[in-house]
């Protein structure tokens, strides 16, 4: 099993976790909400978890431009 992130905004991989089995509290997903699990968190078929997040390049392109936040997606 492995735990993948991914930016939700550029889909670049961020980084992943290949680990038999995992603790998600010490990811802090008990942190979330469930609507934040919900959008974050994808279970796929072959048993991976894939988890959206953010880049830094696309950290750092949301605060030059602050009104991309407005956007789901602002990479075209």
């Amino acid at each position: 099993m492995s735990i993948v992130y991914s930016c939700r905004h550029c889909g670049q991989q961020i980084g992943k976790l290949d680990q038999k089995v995992v603790d998600t509290s010490i990811l802090g997903f008990n942190q979330l909400s469930v609507k934040e699990k919900e959008e974050m968190i994808h279970y796929q078929d072959n048993g991976n978890i894939l988890v959206k997040s953010i880049c830094e390049s696309c950290e750092e392109s949301l605060g030059r431009y602050p009104e991309y936040h407005e956007l789901d997606f602002f990479i075209q």
